[in-house]
């Protein structure tokens, strides 16, 4: 730790371990950034709760009004068309927003940009009737969605030194933890009238994008040295990190297999309560409410006490995994017995992990990042690993469900939880 800390002048040696990628100094700021830590609160839920409530809730709805019998087909092609796409998008907006200059900021203009794509191809899915048409222009939707998470996130990295990067991530792990389970709950109010409710979500996008790039108060970046794209610089920009990389593949690795094991189960919430446990639509609505209640309140709650509690143990590696083995827990009640209470029981063992998770992993992710030079790129990358992630957690559930029946959805999301569990204890850097 000592060569670390000798040999690397941006390293910071913290209760955690070593940070190497501070692009604010402790002693830069010394009180809490309070508008950036209100502004990553409101992040997650201008982007992924009005579009992510929409894929897990409204579509599958609307499918189900429009073709009922290729209704989980038509989610799982909706997925992988658009797990490419955002693999892409994140990949390569991630980059932009590292080299971007322009008088609004380098992130700025992928957010406003993405949302406003969201919102018009929301209002346009809306009004179709074809599902191949909702598949094209849920392309539109993803690649803006992925836009926006490639640029919102690092702005952690970019205005925060390490000693509040814990606080602000709580702000951050709160914020997703409502916009999971809040965004939801409100959208299984809209089950009996899906157009008003996409219309609902495109216009809560917007309405909370602005109020997050006004708390945010990006400047401009014009003075910031132009990044010439040469051989060195695509590589440096636009590649895969080589270079001090391994605890990050290890955090990318066991993000994507836990939000892979979460998804496949929260993607065919509907279908679970009505298909496979045997309730009516309106009954699954208010089962649905009633699950997404315990995932937000309990969720929350674990999300505000997840970081300082995280601080006062002076670790932050060991509650993610401690929060991905209780989602492996949580997934064996609905496995052995097919009652809306194990779905419920299900739901508050997982609030508990996903409150948790929220919570410090967004602080284990910027203390395990190669550089702070491409902090857009490398947490694009983990970024892709949440959106794809939730993505192919669809696309996978709907080939278990039409092959195996939805007891196996759960079997596999075990088996997802525990290996990236496993991965993430692996990571040597922070404690």
């Amino acid at each position: 730790m000592a060569n670390k800390l000798e040999s690397d002048p941006k390293a910071v040696k913290t209760t955690v371990g070593v940070v190497t990628n501070a692009k604010i100094q402790d002693s830069q700021q010394p009180k809490l950034p309070f508008g950036v830590a209100t502004a990553m609160f409101i992040a997650p839920l201008c982007w992924y709760g009005p579009i992510g409530s929409t894929r897990s809730v409204l579509i599958p709805q609307l499918f189900s009004q429009i073709d009922a019998a290729h209704k989980v087909w038509a989610v799982g092609i909706l997925a992988t068309v658009a797990s490419i796409t955002g693999a892409i998008a994140n990949l390569l907006f991630g980059a932009f927003s590292d080299v971007t200059r322009t008088r609004f900021g380098k992130r700025k203009p992928y957010i406003v940009l993405g949302t406003l794509a969201i919102a018009i191809s929301l209002v346009v899915i809306a009004n179709l009737t074809s599902i191949t048409a909702i598949i094209f222009i849920w392309i539109i939707a993803a690649a803006a969605e992925n836009a926006i998470a490639a640029a919102i996130y690092p702005q952690i990295s970019d205005r925060v030194a390490p000693k509040w990067r814990g606080t602000v991530s709580t702000f951050y792990g709160v914020g997703f933890t409502i916009a999971q389970q809040g965004f939801a709950l409100l959208a299984a109010q809209f089950l009996g009238n899906v157009k008003v409710g996409i219309y609902v979500m495109a216009a809560t996008t917007v309405v909370l994008a602005v109020i997050h790039v006004l708390l945010i108060n990006e400047k401009s970046n014009l003075s910031d040295p132009k990044i010439k794209l040469d051989k060195e610089s695509l590589k440096k920009y636009f590649f895969f990190p080589t270079h001090d990389a391994r605890d990050f593949y290890l955090a990318l690795s066991g993000k994507f297999l836990m939000v892979v094991g979460s998804t496949i189960v929260t993607t065919f919430l509907l279908f679970i309560f009505t298909d496979y446990i045997g309730q009516s639509t309106k009954q699954a609505g208010g089962s649905i409410s009633i699950f997404s209640s315990i995932m937000l309140f309990i969720g929350v709650f674990f999300a505000l006490v997840g970081g300082p509690l995280a601080d006062k143990m002076k670790r932050v590696k060991g509650p993610v995994v401690i929060a991905t083995f209780a989602l492996a827990i949580a997934a064996l009640f609905p496995l052995f017995v097919k009652e809306a209470w194990a779905m419920f029981a299900y739901a508050v063992i997982a609030a508990f992990g996903n409150g948790l998770y929220n919570s410090v992993d967004g602080a284990l992710n910027m203390d395990v990042l190669p550089s702070s030079d491409t902090a857009g790129k490398d947490l694009g990358l983990i970024n892709l690993a949440n959106t794809l992630g939730q993505m192919l957690g669809a696309m996978v559930a709907s080939a278990i469900v039409e092959g195996f029946g939805y007891q196996a959805v759960f079997m596999f999301a075990v088996a997802m939880e525990i290996l990236g569990g496993i991965l993430i204890a692996a990571i040597k850097r922070v404690r």
